[in-house]
């Protein structure tokens, strides 16, 4: 059996073809029914995302297989094969356990570290279970996935480093406050880039968060999503008086926060120090702000120079990554290897322990009468030569469950010892 992945993803397909291939979530059980129905799958997985979507499969032969999920993906979503055909990668064996443990721990996402994509296949996972299209080899390699994922993330630092912008400003506002326990953070504008990094400062510890806005009524109702309170536009002086923490991100042409401004207002702050980050272009701050002591500003390009440090720092945690990654690849494939030489292992013994019975029987019937100590003795010892029979092409077996060759030394075994019958073409 081998384990094969036919996909694409956002390196090697547009947005308008993923969309066009994406399972539909309401009827991904019903695609995993008519993925196992296909007689070159024995047990399958599906993966759908916004950047990827993948089959992932076992199969008795891997072109076969790699050839029906190909085709399969294509008429499922009703595409011609050959549209299709140039945005897919199969893999089959190693390198397709490989590719798995790699997204699940996030090293072949779009950002490397990000945790979205192990929720994604566990939940992929879960229907699957639901659905039971995944068998004793799937069940394995996915909880396998779950544990070295989890690896990765404990023992490398590459999910540490911030890699947005919203977060990048939380990291740079550590550098300058040790604490966020007690610190205001006024947000000026009432955008996604404000709220999420709102939600940052908030998750760090933050105490209080205030929302202004030109329309107050939508400053209110993201204040409200993340129980803070909204400021009339007109108070913009007062609140950055009160704020430790400033946030700008506003389609403003011109400068919402002067100089002049916020020179009076660090005065009556006592130049106690206020950290401002603006991500607005054009500029809401006016950079002679930068100038005031204890004033500290930093524009969208210094936060763009952190999130791509940090981008390099995750890099060099993914080799760690990679290391971990190839040391249990090795050990899986160990054991779906054994799984090839097992039954004829099973079958070798159980074909010379049933000759042994026989003679044994027919002995003692030839000999007659006999004490049971003696009838014990001669079980005993003719299974222990059993035993010793079987240690040497038992161990040799054993070892060349790993040999690409290894087919060749089990048909010879199953063809010496007539075990066909028995041990089945695993």
């Amino acid at each position: 059996m081998e384990i094969v992945v036919v996909g694409l993803s956002h390196k090697t397909a547009p947005v308008e073809i993923r969309e066009k291939v994406a399972f539909d979530p309401s009827r991904i059980e019903q695609s995993l029914q008519e993925l196992l129905a296909l007689p070159a799958v024995s047990e399958g997985l599906i993966v759908s995302t916004c950047n990827r979507v993948e089959l992932y499969a076992v199969c008795p032969q891997s072109d076969v297989g790699i050839y029906a999920l190909r085709h399969y993906l294509a008429d499922c979503h009703h595409l011609p094969f050959a549209d299709l055909a140039p945005h897919l990668y199969d893999l089959s064996g190693e390198e397709a356990v490989r590719h798995l443990l790699r997204v699940a721990s996030s090293l072949d996402s779009m950002v490397i570290g990000e945790p979205q994509i192990l929720g994604q296949i566990k939940s992929a996972y879960g229907h699957a279970c639901e659905t039971k299209s995944t068998g004793p080899i799937l069940n394995r390699l996915l909880h396998k996935t779950f544990s070295v994922a989890k690896r990765v993330r404990s023992e490398t630092a590459i999910a540490s480093h911030a890699v947005s912008i919203s977060f990048a400003a939380v990291e740079l506002a550590r550098k300058v406050f040790e604490s966020f326990a007690g610190r205001h953070v006024l947000l000026i504008g009432a955008g996604e880039m404000c709220e999420l990094a709102a939600r940052h400062f908030i998750s760090h510890g933050v105490s209080e968060v205030s929302v202004i806005n030109r329309t107050f009524s939508r400053a209110q109702k993201l204040a409200d999503s993340f129980n803070a309170s909204a400021v009339p536009f007109d108070h913009l002086e007062t609140a950055l008086a009160r704020a430790d923490i400033v946030l700008s991100s506003t389609g403003s042409p011109d400068y919402i926060v002067t100089e002049k401004m916020l020179r009076e207002i660090a005065r009556k702050r006592r130049y106690s120090p206020i950290f401002i980050i603006d991500i607005a272009v054009p500029r809401d701050i006016e950079p002679g702000v930068n100038s005031l002591n204890h004033v500290y500003l930093y524009d969208v390009d210094d936060l763009n120079g952190v999130v791509q440090a940090n981008m390099l720092e995750r890099q060099k945690e993914a080799l760690q990554a990679e290391e971990i990654i190839s040391a249990e690849v090795v050990q899986f494939t160990a054991w779906l290897a054994s799984l090839e030489v097992k039954p004829t292992i099973v079958a070798l013994r159980s074909h010379l322990q049933e000759l042994s019975r026989q003679e044994v029987a027919r002995t003692l019937a030839q000999i007659g009468s006999l004490g049971e100590a003696d009838r014990q003795t001669i079980e005993e010892r003719t299974s222990a030569l059993i035993n010793k029979i079987l240690h040497h092409p038992t161990r040799i077996l054993k070892q060349m469950s790993m040999d690409p060759d290894r087919r060749q030394y089990i048909d010879t075994v199953n063809t010496l010892f007539g075990l066909q019958g028995e041990s089945g073409r695993s």
